[in-house]
């Protein structure tokens, strides 16, 4: 195996763990942002006449966390595709240099 093909394999492993890094990065970000939105939330309850519970906030904190794990699982899923089709293609040209 040439040394190009190697370093195809390697450039497909870096992009998939900067594409897993860089969703782990923003599930962090809107993690942090939680207790502003906590904040948001109990003020436009107020400002509503209507009680803030703990329950009604979680199921936001719900809603949100799903919507981040669909962005975290579409990144995972792009950066598993990306690194097994350079697989495939460093297999490829294994076997042609082995045949």
């Amino acid at each position: 195996m040439e040394n190009q093909d190697y370093n195809k394999a390697e450039k497909a492993v870096d992009n998939t763990e900067n594409s897993l890094r860089n969703a782990a990065n923003d599930a962090k970000w809107k993690i942090s942002d939680l207790a502003d939105r906590a904040r948001d939330y109990i003020n436009e309850k107020r400002n509503n006449d209507e009680e803030a519970s703990q329950e009604d906030w979680l199921d936001r904190v719900k809603a949100n966390a799903a919507e981040t794990w669909e962005d975290i699982k579409d990144g995972a899923n792009e950066a598993w595709e990306k690194t097994k089709d350079a697989a495939e293609d460093v297999k490829a040209e294994w076997n042609k240099k082995t045949n």
